[in-house]
């Protein structure tokens, strides 16, 4: 199956710290045996409106294939726990 997962990180971190959420979130799905296909930084953007009292987030793209859907929800399951991420969206796509 082919995902594609949207997350925003809150802009309050250091710039260091904003790329290591990114890579973290990343090895969950290699080390679920996801393959990712393409994984990119779009950098900070404006909200449409607020979240979690910020105006502003910094937003990753990544595409994976997953024949297991463990690394999917396991990624669902930490981005959903985690302070660091403000907002993410998973999308299964068509093939």
């Amino acid at each position: 199956m082919k995902y594609e997962i949207m997350f925003i990180v809150r802009p309050n971190l250091e710039e260091n710290a904003i790329k290591e959420v990114g890579k973290n979130f990343e090895k969950v799905l290699t080390d679920n045996k996801a393959k990712i296909i393409s994984s990119k930084e779009y950098g900070q953007r404006q909200l449409a409106y607020e979240i979690k009292k910020h105006k502003s987030g910094y937003y990753f793209i990544i595409e994976v294939i997953s024949d297991n859907p463990k690394a999917i929800n396991e990624f669902d399951r930490l981005a959903t726990l985690s302070e660091d991420i403000i907002r993410h969206m998973i999308i299964k796509e068509e093939e």
